[in-house]
């Protein structure tokens, strides 16, 4: 199995805040979150750790076998720790409450988000994985995604450049 591109250097972390598109998919690309349980155990972990202020999120999508998600961290963290956070959360908790086992692909991918068009840009491709993937016909009738209005995100980051 092939572990995914990395574009981040934990060693040159900067002292502000950073935000960054991200991607990682489950062990072998199994359809582990077609499951509600798993669906909902994921989206409580991972939104427990925003509500805890590990970091924010703006946007996100969990698909069967992939979540992609637009997170900010600050200066306290870095983006490896962030996904660390996530995925070994999640596992650990689908392990002790699902009896899931191996539940991600190693590593993750991540691109820095960098201005505000970058962020539209990602927010709209999140959004409209589902449609893109024929499982609705609209971004917010998706239960696991941030477009659905049932789940209240971040505000884009306002250090984001604007576009030109």
């Amino acid at each position: 199995m092939s572990r995914p591109n990395r574009n981040s250097n934990p060693e040159s972390i900067v002292s502000t805040e950073r935000t960054f598109f991200v991607t990682s998919s489950s062990a072998n690309k199994r359809a582990i979150f077609q499951s509600e349980r798993a669906a909902e155990l994921f989206c409580s972990t991972f939104l427990g750790y925003r509500d805890d202020g590990r970091f924010r999120v703006h946007a996100f999508v969990l698909m069967r076998d992939h979540f992609h998600a637009l997170i900010t961290v600050d200066e306290s963290i870095s983006i490896e720790k962030a996904v660390q956070f996530i995925k070994g959360g999640f596992a650990f908790r689908a392990g002790r409450e699902l009896q899931m086992r191996d539940v991600w692909q190693r590593g993750f991918s991540e691109v820095r988000i960098t201005d505000e068009n970058l962020f539209l840009r990602a927010r709209d491709y999140i959004h409209h994985n589902p449609v893109r993937a024929h499982m609705v016909a609209l971004a917010q009738d998706w239960d696991y995604s941030s477009a659905n209005e049932r789940w209240s995100m971040d505000p884009m980051p306002q250090g984001l450049k604007p576009p030109h």
